[in-house]
């Protein structure tokens, strides 16, 4: 009776999970789930179209930056997953006037669509419901623009050739002391990024004896030093190769600096870029090296017209034949990320002084570049994300493709006291490196001087740092910094 009583026990709970596990549990998860029911109501929100650089990446950005939307896949299964997740997702067909309608567009402000080859198909539907409404459309191929321009879109971006000019552009600041491209704050003051040549006199100076600001009378803002920004930098922080350094000052400060941190005139060598991969972002940053008189050598799978090595960039004799030994840089710009770690660690094997320049397609795989041996890295998704947001929110950052922001925000929350006692960079990793006041714009700001409110500040750092200021000081930026 006693093993009768315990084997019944034991095979009811038995009989419990199996039916839980293979009867229960699928019943639920298989019903229809009505994606619709869970949207809020909105009001001036933006309809974001069949969006599949990472959509998490722009979904929390505009999240952060207080912008509603709604997201329109037609893929069902990853709409459910981001809806889960508690983003506002509903699925259904960008190229049906129902799915719109359903996404509210009657009081949307604007449709941003990344649809391919429907990217012309949704813009003729969203015109067709609403023909006043703003529509900003991604594509991979710019030679699409002029068309997509004539069927209705009011902007058009190409985050991939965007991001390969960038990329470019500081490879070739790196090997010239003249500036790429600098933001303006008002007045005579402008701010700008200048990477530190290999074989510049800063190499393994301490910040605080670099005595930038006394020769050139700029301020070091903040500086990347082995991938990390630090704002401001420790004045301990030894400035090593390729290390990238945020300055602000009139132009002649930041010409000065740029020929400060460049290498010595007796010992400039013949500027000799690799370019691994021709596919968007490579046909940018090979249009960018031309442009700046900088020879390049290209490397693709594929043969082609401006191709000159063929073959796989990830295998040492390819990058052997392509000189990587004498460059002075490499952008890989592959479109596989394990192609682009693997090519970064080799590049970095065959010459340790190579300065490598990389793009990945998943924001996780930064970290990892930077592990492998990139000195600088940019992610699609995350240039993507940060280019809608200045569309949609004014916002300006140094460059599209750049990783620092630029906002300019009221100095409310500061009345009354002064930065020191805010403990600003302490606590979200900002720095104010100019204030608008009643006397004008100024590019010193006393960390003792108290606010009387009506100031506004303008606020450098990462996205993280101005989304924690902005969270913190309870604050939204007010207008560009530019």
């Amino acid at each position: 009776m006693y093993l009768f009583v315990a084997f019944a026990q034991i095979s009811g709970v038995g009989i419990g999970f199996f039916t839980l596990r293979l009867i229960v549990i699928p019943l639920f998860s298989e019903t229809e789930v009505d994606l619709d029911d869970r949207l809020t109501p909105k009001d001036d929100h933006v309809i974001i179209c069949e969006y599949r650089r990472d959509s998490a990446v722009l979904l929390d950005e505009l999240g952060e930056l207080g912008i509603d939307y709604v997201l329109l896949s037609s893929d069902a299964e990853n709409a459910r997953e981001l809806s889960d997740e508690g983003y506002s997702v509903i699925d259904g067909s960008p190229q049906e006037a129902a799915a719109f309608e359903r996404a509210g567009i009657d009081t949307a402000r604007a449709v941003i669509a990344d649809a391919g080859d429907a990217n012309v198909d949704t813009i003729l539907t969203a015109r067709s419901l609403r023909p006043d409404i703003e529509t900003i459309v991604l594509t991979d191929d710019d030679g699409m623009r002029d068309v997509l321009l004539d069927c209705g879109a009011d902007t058009v971006l190409s985050p991939r050739g965007i991001l390969g000019h960038r990329l470019a552009e500081m490879a070739v600041s790196s090997f010239s002391s003249q500036l790429t491209e600098t933001t303006v704050l008002g007045g005579d003051i402008e701010v700008t990024e200048i990477p530190v040549h290999p074989e510049s006199r800063l190499i393994g100076t301490r910040i605080e004896n670099s005595n930038i600001r006394e020769e050139t009378g700029a301020n070091v803002v903040g500086a990347w030093i082995d991938g990390e920004l630090q704002l401001p930098p420790s004045p301990d922080a030894i400035v090593r190769q390729n290390t990238v350094l945020l300055v602000s000052g009139d132009h002649d400060a930041l010409e000065a600096v740029s020929e400060f941190t460049g290498p010595r005139r007796s010992s400039r060598r013949h500027d000799r870029i690799v370019l691994a991969g021709l596919g968007e972002v490579g046909e940018a940053a090979r249009a960018t090296l031309s442009e700046s008189g900088v020879d390049s050598v290209t490397v693709d799978i594929e043969d082609g017209e401006a191709v000159d090595v063929v073959g796989d960039a990830g295998e040492k004799a390819t990058l052997a034949a392509a000189g990587i030994d004498a460059a002075d840089a490499i952008i890989v710009g592959l479109p596989d990320d394990s192609a682009v770690l693997l090519t970064t660690v080799l590049a970095r094997s065959l010459n340790p002084e190579i300065e490598v320049l990389a793009r990945v397609s998943d924001t996780d795989a930064t970290a990892k570049a930077l592990s492998a041996g990139a000195d600088y890295v940019l992610s699609v998704p995350r240039v993507s994300a940060r280019m809608i947001a200045k569309e949609l929110r004014g916002e300006d950052v140094l460059a599209p493709a750049s990783q620092i922001r630029l906002v300019r925000v009221a100095a409310a929350p500061f009345a009354g006291s002064t930065l020191a006692e805010s403990e600003l960079a302490e606590t979200t990793g900002c720095r104010v490196i100019a204030v608008t006041g009643d006397d004008g714009l100024s590019s010193t700001v006393d960390p003792h001087r108290t606010f009387a409110g009506d100031e506004r500040l303008v606020i450098v750092g990462t996205d993280e740092a101005i989304q924690r200021f902005e969270k913190r000081f309870d604050v939204s930026p007010t207008e560009p910094a530019s």
